[in-house]
């Protein structure tokens, strides 16, 4: 399908807040890697800010119906749902790895943009992982631990890969754009639910009569 005007633009933008950062990069940079006019990304987006700001939206309201869409199975379980959000969550990833990149280091940027994202989705976020943690407590799928600490780890192994996708490739030799990667990785998260989450009873010792 042929991309609209609007669409290339939010395209030549991820690319190019990517690569040139945001500050270093133009709006007619923008325009020339569309093949659109600066006229149109007025239209559109009204500055670069603006434009900034819709990939923020296009971002997290994809991220955030991941996770609703993955808490629709709590009743299977915490542990289930915990691993869905996860699967939901890289494979959105994966699919989207330039606009995650992108979102990921401007999150880490103090701004107004940043604080309400902080206020709205972030907690929404929040909500749902503290709703499963919490619940897979009470029924006695998971052990007792800092929700709060739990998140942090938690949302690190979702978002690490496609922040650093360099360090992945050039020191790791990983490579978050391949399929496998995707198939390995959650694996891999699916074991850390396991690990930390997860009770684990001791076997019973048994001596033998001398």
């Amino acid at each position: 399908m042929k991309k609209n005007s609007k669409d290339s633009i939010v395209e030549a933008a991820i690319y190019l807040f990517n690569t040139k950062g945001f500050s270093g990069t133009t709006i007619r940079d923008i325009a020339q890697k569309a093949n659109s006019n600066v006229s149109n990304i007025s239209y559109y987006f009204q500055n670069k800010h603006g434009l900034l700001e819709y990939c923020f939206l296009k971002y997290f309201e994809s991220y955030i119906a991941e996770l609703e869409s993955a808490f629709l199975c709590i009743d299977q379980g915490a542990k289930a749902t915990l691993q869905k959000m996860a699967e939901s969550i890289i494979n959105y990833h994966t699919e989207n790895m330039q606009l995650t990149r992108l979102i990921l280091r401007e999150m880490s940027i103090d701004s107004q943009t940043v604080r309400e994202i902080m206020s709205t989705y972030f907690a929404k976020e929040k909500y749902y992982f503290k709703a499963v943690i919490e619940e897979g407590t009470i029924t006695g799928e998971f052990r007792q631990v800092s929700v709060s600490f739990t998140i942090v780890q938690l949302k690190s192994l979702l978002s690490m890969p496609f922040l650093n996708t360099h360090y992945l490739s050039e020191v790791l030799h990983v490579f978050p754009h391949e399929p496998y990667f995707t198939q390995k990785y959650i694996g891999e998260i699916n074991n850390w639910i396991e690990g930390v989450l997860t009770p684990h009873h001791p076997k019973e010792l048994v001596f033998e009569s001398i």
